[in-house]
């Protein structure tokens, strides 16, 4: 496993070599679908292949509400291009579809408002947080256990922001469980946190 704060100089980031938003257990649901429906305040109702009409979420980056899944984009915690720059470049193709698709934990997908992971893009903690001050330490939490849990590395400025941005989370504690070598599909509804 990589020294998670020893930062790699990999680049040529290409978003098709994740391959994300995959249906893999037979309910005709994209791992986007799963999120949404995990994610939901007020449950949607699911139609024919999975679409999805109704409901509602909470955005926690903005304290949005939204009653439209399509004005939702499911934020990758740590962007497919900051995690292929911080070691998923000597992943196998298989293991990068696992990063993109991880419904296995609740921190590495997250239903926001397009907006917000719009302007986060492929940032880290360095360069942006989310804007509703409440969500400061839930993502620096995400963040930490999306990296740890992956074993992909941190750069020194990355780190120093992570350190200085959650000193006044002082009751939140990191918790992640390591990423299987193979990809296994268990539910994820009942495992997502209450946010609100």
């Amino acid at each position: 496993m990589p020294d998670p704060w020893c930062r790699g100089t990999a680049r040529g980031y290409e978003r098709d070599s994740f391959r994300h938003w995959i249906e893999e257990d037979g309910d005709s649901c994209t791992s986007r679908a799963e999120v949404l429906i995990a994610e939901a305040v007020t449950p949607p109702e699911r139609g024919a292949r999975c679409s999805l009409t109704g409901g509602s979420w909470l955005s926690y980056y903005d304290e949005a509400e939204v009653t439209d899944a399509r004005k939702l984009d499911i934020d990758h915690m740590v962007p497919l291009a900051e995690a292929r720059d911080s070691g998923a470049h000597a992943w196998t193709p298989e293991r990068r579809q696992a990063y993109a698709n991880d419904l296995d934990s609740v921190m590495s997908l997250v239903a926001v408002t397009a907006k917000t992971n719009r302007s986060k893009a492929d940032r880290d903690p360095a360069q942006w947080m989310p804007p509703a001050g409440s969500a400061t330490c839930t993502h620096l939490i995400d963040w930490t256990a999306t990296k740890l849990r992956w074993g992909l590395s941190a750069d020194d400025t990355e780190r120093t922001a992570l350190l200085e941005l959650a000193e006044p989370c002082t009751d939140s504690v990191v918790e992640y469980e390591p990423a299987p070598s193979r990809r296994s599909t268990r539910p994820f509804g009942d495992l997502v946190p209450d946010r609100r």
